[in-house]
């Protein structure tokens, strides 16, 4: 018989994170394309990124491989107790098989069954949400979340106001059931109306990649960078009010917020229409530019292991991403 006198709560009990060694530079950045460091900084905050060694095939399941180890290590499991894996990612290795199946035969976690989540630089709250929903139903205990991206293979580096905002990189997370503390709440939206302001257009069923695309260069990011500022910080800074109110936390309460790392300007617009200060607010954009599904893994696993995040902690996620997406999640620190 089921003790249903105790309530099944999902906490974070591990964390983990990667990024490539290969590092691009402001002025690296100089070197091939119209931009300067202080055009860059000024209006992105980004002063370097980690790229991909395109030498080595480094891809998405690589990245989230390492991040994941880590992870696992943290939460004191083996792989072999994972029951769920889900990747976040818009740009997995193949169309299929899934980075998350091949993540699964990286780690041996043979217990588990994996799927992709594509919800772009949303997809890391979109898979927490997914695994959580696993989880509060009983029949599985422990999830890998990651979210993880080789954005810059889809940038187009002619184009000076989108390739200086993105690096590569993957977060994870250990998510377990257990009796206190863990995710409260969380609040997901989607647009898709308003899909053409942000996307690549060449190399889905709809436009297949074709020689005409590739010179064309649809098969890269385009985004109408104005548009996307405005719908982020409208949507971010709505779904941040609304978990809040779900949680029943007041924004004093809040001990960290940790933003998608899209650039400075939008994570300083969030700031201020939510009336935080700057102690409450993990930032790392400026180190590794917009890692897409991976940015909040990463800052959250760093926040973690340099001791800002501590037990007991009320945190704060949000993001904003293509499709349209946008996401915020409220937890306590259980570690």
């Amino acid at each position: 018989m089921n003790d249903n006198s105790k309530k099944i709560c999902v906490a974070i009990t591990g964390t983990g994170s990667y990024a490539p060694e290969k590092v691009l530079t402001n002025a690296d950045l100089e070197k091939f394309v119209d931009t300067t460091d202080e055009w860059i900084t000024s209006r992105t905050g980004i002063k370097e990124r980690h790229v991909v060694d395109k030498e080595s095939n480094e891809a998405t399941s690589d990245m989230a491989y390492h991040a994941s180890l880590k992870a696992v290590e943290a939460a004191g499991i083996s792989a072999e107790d994972i029951d769920l894996i889900i990747c976040g990612t818009t740009s997995p290795d193949y169309y299929f098989p899934s980075s998350a199946c091949l993540l699964q035969q990286k780690l041996g976690a043979v217990n588990a069954f994996c799927m992709d989540l594509a919800a772009a630089c949303s997809g890391f709250i979109f898979s927490l949400d997914a695994a959580l929903q696993y989880l509060n139903g009983g029949r599985y205990k422990t999830a890998l979340v990651i979210g993880a991206d080789t954005i810059t293979n889809f940038v187009n580096w002619e184009d000076r106001t989108t390739c200086v905002l993105f690096g590569d990189g993957a977060g994870a997370v250990i998510l377990q059931a257990q009796e206190e503390r863990g995710i409260v709440d969380s609040v997901l939206g989607s647009d898709g109306r308003v899909h053409d302001l942000l996307m690549i257009q060449s190399g889905g069923s709809k436009f297949p990649s074709s020689a005409e695309s590739l010179s064309n260069g649809d098969q890269k990011i385009k985004m109408s960078g104005k548009d996307v500022f405005k719908h982020a910080v409208t949507n971010m800074s709505a779904a941040s009010l609304e978990v809040l109110e779900h949680a029943g936390w007041s924004k004093d309460e809040i001990d960290w917020v940790i933003p998608h790392q899209a650039n400075l300007r939008i994570i300083s617009a969030i700031q201020q229409r939510l009336e935080l200060a700057d102690d409450q607010m993990i930032i790392n954009v400026d180190r590794y530019g917009n890692t897409s599904a991976a940015s909040i893994g990463l800052a959250m696993d760093e926040a973690v292991r340099d001791g800002r995040i501590k037990k007991g902690d009320k945190v704060l996620l949000v993001a904003f991403g293509a499709g349209f997406t946008w996401g915020a999640l409220a937890l306590e620190w259980s570690y």
